[in-house]
């Protein structure tokens, strides 16, 4: 697996996004998902995303289980910011919103 530098992070050039494994686009399976995962990971995939805004904090979930007993290998980029309830969506760059999420 090539490897690039992020700052001064050195990641996988390649990535797995994971906003789809929880309800966005369908209903995942999420066995699936998670074998997903760890197969990447075990592949050299080291860059992990997700977002708390996708599945409502579900996919951060999914990740960590995931992750469990692996977290040293992957790094975790997670995006935050993006509010979105049943009626509503907005952005909250609030410090103290960054560490809630």
């Amino acid at each position: 697996m090539k490897r690039r530098k992020l700052g001064t992070l050195e990641t996988s050039s390649i990535g797995l996004g994971c906003m789809s494994m929880t309800p966005i686009y369908g209903t995942p399976d999420p066995n699936e998902a998670i074998a997903t995962i760890q197969r990447a990971i075990d592949l050299g995939v080291d860059m992990i995303d997700t977002a708390d805004v996708y599945g409502a904090g579900k996919n951060e979930e999914l990740v960590g289980k995931a992750l469990k007993g692996r977290r040293d290998k992957a790094i975790l980029a997670t995006k935050f910011g993006n509010i979105q309830t049943p009626t509503s969506q907005g952005v909250n760059g609030k410090p103290e919103y960054v560490i809630e999420a």
